[in-house]
């Protein structure tokens, strides 16, 4: 992602990407930069527009499923479990308190 985010900075730039730029923009942020994997990332979307990367993408995450199980249930456990969740947060909240030996509207 980061080889991804340098190249696309540089395009919003007006530069044109290049192996050696990204590079740069990536060590100037302190990340150790894998030659193999920029050159790959450059060989990779030579010759493409970010409007057909960005297209391209959009049709592979339209096809990943946005909920849990198929079942009908899946998005009830999912609410159901996010409430038990909540209130466990709640009682740690409050142990806490009782732990310092005041709560918090004492």
């Amino acid at each position: 992602m980061k080889y991804l985010a340098a190249y696309l900075l540089l395009n919003a730039a007006g530069a044109a990407p290049s192996a050696d730029k990204v590079k740069e923009v990536l060590s100037s942020v302190g990340i150790e930069v894998e030659d193999d994997k920029v050159s790959s990332l450059i060989s990779s979307l030579e010759g493409k527009s970010i409007e057909e990367l960005i297209a391209e993408g959009q049709e592979k995450m339209a096809s990943v499923p946005a909920a849990g199980p198929a079942s009908g249930n899946g998005a009830a456990a999912s609410g159901s479990s996010a409430a038990a969740a909540e209130e466990e947060a709640e009682e740690e909240a409050e142990e806490s308190d009782d732990e310092m030996g005041f709560g918090l509207f004492d």
